[in-house]
């Protein structure tokens, strides 16, 4: 007899699975962060995957929301003319000044920009389908790698942390959100064609820091989506952890309805079902991201 590697109902060949993944991987206990005295200047990253779909924009949304929680003053920049970020925060995306609006410079100053959302402590710079003309204009624009950059100079004092959703390529607006980045932060379906795709980031990663940015670091690779049901998923998991080692965040996300049910709510999942797992684990890697220092 024969089962598929997807049969929801076969054995775990011996994993036992704790709340956030495979138990033999270390699983640490992250304690509470303390509240800060005083905010900023603010540590950049960027969320970047050149496949869709793997969870950066629920990351950023999430993750945001929970260092929020924690009192850590957040800025997300949508950063893809999708606007999904905005969307998900239930922020306008149209009629109002957005990052494409400093990007090209007819909007000076960045506070005209930013979006108050429902979340303390989580403010927003949306975007909209106008950014897919940015790499055109700017293309000529001098030091145009640079561009971001410099319009996150004039709020990062203000800030503990700024969030970048990046769009799913590595064209020119990758290329300015990791020049303008501190850290980048990899989400990471646990499936074969996403893990295909990480070598050649993290090569773009390394060509940035070698020519636009010596202080931007891999701050680490998040698995998302990930089913303990499936042997692909624990499989693909292993391989990340093998490959990459301590760059891999200990939290691990799993799928989850909910996550999709928060975007059309416009709210974060962690307001959307505060006592959900899924909102927990985000919880986790902002214990996770500030325990190791990418954080304040």
């Amino acid at each position: 007899m024969t089962t598929t590697r997807d049969e929801s109902a076969e054995q775990l060949d011996g994993f036992e699975l704790a709340p956030n993944g495979p138990t033999n991987r270390p699983q640490s206990v992250f304690a509470q962060p303390a509240p800060l005295a005083s905010h900023g200047p603010a540590r950049v990253i960027a969320l970047c995957n050149q496949k869709g779909g793997v969870g950066k924009t629920t990351t950023a949304i999430s993750l945001g929301a929970a260092l929020a929680e924690y009192g850590r003053k957040t800025l997300a920049i949508d950063f893809d003319p999708q606007g999904a970020l905005s969307a998900g925060l239930g922020v306008p995306t149209h009629d109002v000044p957005n990052i494409y609006d400093l990007m090209l410079g007819t909007v000076k100053d960045p506070h005209e920009a930013i979006q108050h959302t429902s979340t303390p402590n989580l403010d927003v710079i949306p975007a909209n389908i106008d950014l897919s003309a940015a790499e055109v204009h700017l293309v000529n624009e001098v030091a145009r790698e640079q561009i971001l950059a410099r319009v996150l100079k004039n709020v990062s004092d203000e800030y503990d942390v700024i969030l970048i959703d990046c769009q799913p390529s590595l064209g020119l607006l990758t290329v300015n959100a990791l020049t303008a980045s501190h850290g980048v932060l990899i989400p990471l379906e646990c499936e074969f064609f996403a893990l295909r795709g990480v070598a050649l980031l993290v090569e773009t990663i390394d060509k940035v820091k070698d020519r636009l940015n010596p202080a931007i670091e891999l701050d680490g690779i998040l698995a998302t989506m990930y089913d303990p049901r499936t042997l692909h998923s624990r499989e693909v998991l292993e391989r990340v952890v093998e490959t990459f080692g301590d760059r891999v965040f200990e939290t691990v996300i799993g799928r989850t309805v909910k996550f999709p049910d928060a975007s059309v709510a416009g709210a974060p999942i962690t307001q959307f079902a505060p006592d959900h797992s899924a909102s927990e684990a985000y919880r986790q890697l902002a214990r996770e991201l500030i325990s190791r220092g990418a954080v304040a």
